[in-house]
């Protein structure tokens, strides 16, 4: 199915100075903007338990960022930056951060050209607890993957990779900021919840909750669970094709376990509310894994096109989520771990999320178009508010609370 979007039509003209570029000093101070009857309004993100419909369901991603930026100096000056995707081997993004000596990884190499194939290393002592620690890191050259290139790293000392990367590595913080990682950004670029390691860019939807936000939530009789989809560095690409249908979309792994989808599975049909377009995307994408769990027998991948094919479905939402049950309990399972190239462009009809919590995005990005399948042509006119009533953009900007209007409801059952 072709899809005659032209990304040109969602665009806005976005001030350099209207980009947050750095963090309020307390996360929840942010603004939140409110937009559940289709006018906008203007609140803050500390009352936003107030504005959340009652025994509803609330999923956060609880990815955490990595210092995924490693930088190397050859023996020639030049500067040589390894940033670190994905691992291969291990390719378990768990057993790749606790592993010790050596490991694999998928990763983008900036200065290229000046890595001559030559090892590379990186030597750096770090005080810890009064002690002071050191490693050398090395990196070699493995071959190319597309763009990206593999490479081996290897260390002594008896370090996991987690350590070797919080004592050698640097946050990734979004290009658009334009600035060095500075020290605000090793906590801040991070929500208060993260715990499963394997990030380059932070799920900034959570990045305004605090204890005291949550707490107001589970006093509303509010339910929250967690998921976890690793953000990777094609969030950050733009679209440079004139129309959406030839936009390759970026793969992300995602996982979700046996007790997260028997809640899920409870609260089909009713209000869930998303944080973030990380959570948006697992919780869509579970759908079509049901999907091929009803049709083929397992879950397998979700492609970027898949909610668009002319044939459309014929599955309720909770028969999906019912067949991935059955699949973890029929395979002695109690999580599942997939990947996603899910896009979400308008003429999507959400299976699950009722209401979304997000940040403002950029221009032309696939994100807007999220949030424009969720609200149609408000988009523009959210947005346009945000402008006019000084809220802050993107990564470390303000908040925003969005019901959506396109609720996928055209199914029947298969006898």
């Amino acid at each position: 199915m072709k899809l005659a979007i032209r990304i040109d039509d969602y665009c806005y003209d976005l001030p350099e100075d209207r980009i947050a570029k750095y963090p309020l000093q307390h996360r929840d101070d942010s603004k939140l903007l409110i937009y559940l009857d289709e006018t906008p309004r203007e609140g803050r993100f500390k009352d936003i338990a107030d504005y959340l419909p009652s025994d509803s369901l609330m999923v956060f991603n609880e990815t955490k960022v990595v210092p995924a930026r490693l930088l190397f100096k050859r023996d020639s000056g030049a500067l040589i930056e390894v940033f670190c995707l994905e691992p291969k081997e291990p390719a378990d993004y768990q057993q790749a951060f606790a592993t010790t000596g050596s490991c694999v990884w998928k990763t983008i190499v900036g200065n290229a050209k000046k890595w001559k194939g030559d090892t590379l290393s990186l030597y750096i002592e770090h005080l810890d607890n009064e002690e002071i620690k050191s490693v050398n890191l090395k990196a070699d050259l493995i071959n190319r993957d597309g763009n990206a290139f593999i490479v081996r790293f290897s260390w002594e000392g008896g370090y996991s990779f987690s350590q070797v990367m919080e004592m050698c590595g640097k946050m990734p913080i979004p290009p658009y900021l334009n600035r060095e990682t500075e020290a605000i950004d090793y906590s801040r670029y991070q929500t208060m919840y993260a715990r499963l390691e394997g990030s380059v860019a932070a799920p900034t939807a959570g990045l305004h909750f605090t204890e005291k936000e949550l707490s107001a939530i589970d006093a509303k009789g509010i339910e929250r669970v967690k998921l976890c989809l690793h953000v990777g560095a094609g969030t950050f690409l733009p679209v440079k094709s004139e129309f959406i249908a030839d936009h390759t979309m970026h793969g992300e792994p995602f996982s979700v376990t046996k007790d997260f989808l028997t809640t899920l599975s409870r609260f089909c049909g009713k209000d869930l509310v998303a944080v973030g377009t990380t959570s948006i995307r697992s919780l869509e994408s579970l759908y079509y894994l049901g999907v091929h769990c009803i049709e083929r027998g397992e879950p397998g991948v979700v492609e970027q096109w898949e909610p668009y094919r002319d044939e459309g479905y014929v599955y309720s939402p909770s028969a999906a989520i019912d067949a991935l049950i059955k699949y973890l309990t029929d395979n002695n399972l109690n999580s599942i771990t997939s990947r996603t190239n899910l896009i979400i462009v308008p003429s999507y009809q959400f299976k699950f999320v009722t209401y979304m919590v997000t940040n403002f995005h950029q221009p032309k990005s696939t994100l807007l178009l999220l949030i424009a399948a969720a609200v149609g042509d408000g988009w523009k006119q959210m947005y346009g508010f945000a402008l006019d009533n000084g809220f802050r953009f993107l990564s470390y900007g303000d908040s925003s609370l969005l019901k959506v209007r396109h609720i996928f409801n055209d199914y029947h059952e298969k006898d």
